[in-house]
């Protein structure tokens, strides 16, 4: 099958995966007219202290009540709340990619209150996930895991967590090509060997594995991954392709697309967060300098995007503006995540860049906690973050809620505590 068949191929099976009408990336980000969502309603004014540490201890008290509600409305750990949009919540099913942020919420809360209920109701959302690490149909087995076992045993250092944590990074690790040196990611699809951005993310697992057996495999595969992805994921301006398809016989790139970003040539918010985080925390592990550079990098090129809103909420695409007729949804999720990513990497650094750093994380975390963005208490179908995107080519979760935004701005809350 030739390469442009291929790639037709696989954005065909997307929209179907997705219920996606158009069949192109490019004919569903034009068909929307409006420059910005005329669906955005905002919430009661909260008047914030003006210290940070205080503020963020304010915010995380705000979402322990919203979130209160959450556990009483979704009482079933096999029904995962996954987004909210329409006045409608979405559930996944327990082998989704996004069923470990509702108990990594949990966990979030429990280590900001200590309060024997919020662990009692995060151990039971994450023993719910327990089947996921023998779930070798997807490679979100980190998201899936490591957010809610890795947070427990952050917080309760009980052993058996290490255990599933263990597991699954074997599972993880069947998914490893020791010749092209990464993981591959979607098991549907054409692609040869497809890699997406994401997967920086689910590297945590194999690191944290190392450390609990002392078997380097898990380290060594994790740092290969990033170390490859560094470089054909990323553009000279540290900017990056959503996905890369792999030779499996040669090991080098087939091709290069962006599959939830507006464009192959563009820059998917979303994915810069991951790439900023993943690397921010592979750095924490490794302590591999090239890793503490490429983070600042991509903190740098996101932090000096001339299209990077002054409320520093990105778009879906920092390139979206220039896509004439496309709707300018903003991406909360992709918000929350940079900011949580920025807290941690402004304790590596030092002097006018940790402030720097600092800096946008407080001023993002501050705006994702004013009325445009942070939802009424008993509204929202009790999420915490509006105005995220989930997928714009597919037309899916729109100006919605989404489990994993809420999740990062809680670890990012937590994460200004501890600063």
């Amino acid at each position: 099958m030739n390469k442009k068949l291929q790639m037709i191929t696989s954005i065909l099976a997307a929209c179907l995966l997705y219920a996606c009408s158009a069949t192109d990336e490019q004919a569903s980000a034009t068909v929307v007219k409006e420059k910005v969502p005329n669906t955005v309603t905002y919430s009661k004014k909260i008047d914030w202290p003006e210290n940070n540490a205080k503020f963020c201890e304010a915010a995380l008290d705000h979402a322990t009540i919203q979130y209160d509600g959450f556990r009483k409305a979704y009482t079933d750990p096999k029904k995962v709340p996954r987004s909210y949009s329409q006045g409608k919540p979405r559930l996944e099913p327990m082998l989704g990619w996004t069923t470990g942020f509702v108990a990594g919420s949990f966990w979030n809360l429990y280590e900001h209150n200590q309060n024997q209920s919020w662990l009692d109701t995060a151990t039971e959302w994450t023993l719910a996930l327990e089947k996921n690490q023998f779930n070798r149909k997807t490679h979100d087995i980190g998201f899936i895991i490591y957010d809610s076992f890795g947070n427990g045993l952050r917080l309760t250092d009980n052993k058996d967590y290490e255990v599933v944590i263990v597991n699954a990074a074997k599972t993880l690790m069947e998914r490893y090509n020791p010749k092209i040196g990464v993981t591959y990611s979607w098991s549907w699809g054409t692609w040869e060997f497809p890699v997406i951005i994401d997967n920086m993310m689910n590297l945590e697992l194999l690191y944290r594995a190392s450390e609990i057996t002392g078997d380097p495999v898990y380290r060594k595969a994790a740092i290969s991954h990033a170390t490859v992805t560094m470089e054909h994921h990323f553009r000279e301006d540290y900017s990056s392709f959503h996905l890369v398809n792999y030779n499996r016989d040669t090991g080098k790139p087939n091709w290069k697309q962006t599959f939830q970003g507006i464009a192959d040539d563009s820059s998917w918010s979303r994915g810069q967060g991951w790439g900023l985080y993943g690397y921010t925390m592979s750095y924490r592990f490794s302590q591999e300098e090239k890793f503490l550079d490429h983070a600042r990098g991509i903190a740098n090129y996101i932090l000096s995007h001339p299209n990077m809103p002054d409320d520093l909420i990105p778009y879906f695409d920092y390139d979206a503006p220039k896509h004439e007729g496309t709707t300018l949804y903003r991406d909360s999720s992709a918000a929350s995540l940079v900011a949580s990513a920025l807290l941690e990497l402004s304790t590596f650094v030092e002097g006018a860049e940790s402030e720097r750093y600092y800096d946008a994380a407080m001023k993002m975390l501050r705006t994702l906690s004013s009325p445009a963005y942070l939802a009424d208490i008993g509204e929202n179908g009790h999420f915490l973050l509006k105005q995220a995107t989930g997928n714009f080519p597919a037309n899916d979760e729109l100006n919605a809620s989404l489990n994993y935004g809420d999740y990062y701005y809680l670890q990012a809350l937590n994460r200004c505590k501890a600063i």
